[in-house]
């Protein structure tokens, strides 16, 4: 199946972020705006409460769901971004390395931020994103 998303990169900027700098879809693309993933376990508890990189994960494993439901997959996924209620750095770290991974190959252009709080209790991470798809 064809993939809309295009990701582009730039030699004129630093290769050290780890995604791509922008991403196109074509016109005929079909766009998904997915609301911030959360991690929260199917009867609404936050999981695993205190856990950057497990929260991360849960968001990423609801996001996967989000997506299929709309017919779409991780590579349909044009753009994220990552929240952290966190002003320490490494938390924040912890979090994009485990939804970076959960990305692979196609590293989507991202955004990562510190927050000072999100809207569960014990949240800790959120993923927003957004995809494009060619049905």
């Amino acid at each position: 199946m064809p993939r809309a998303v295009t990701l582009i990169r730039s030699d004129a900027l630093s290769d050290v972020a780890e995604y791509a700098y922008a991403a196109t879809a074509p016109a005929e693309a079909r766009l998904v705006f997915l609301a911030g993933s959360c991690p929260l376990a199917k009867d609404g508890s936050t999981v695993p409460v205190g856990d950057y990189a497990g929260q991360a994960a849960q968001c990423v494993a609801n996001l996967r769901v989000a997506l299929d439901a709309a017919g779409a997959v991780l590579e349909d996924v044009i753009s994220t971004r990552v929240l952290v209620a966190s002003t320490r750095q490494e938390d924040l770290v912890t979090a994009w390395q485990v939804v970076r991974d959960a990305f692979g190959d196609h590293d989507v252009p991202s955004t990562l931020m510190g927050v000072t709080v999100l809207g569960y209790a014990d949240q800790l991470v959120e993923v927003e994103a957004v995809a494009a798809v060619i049905d």
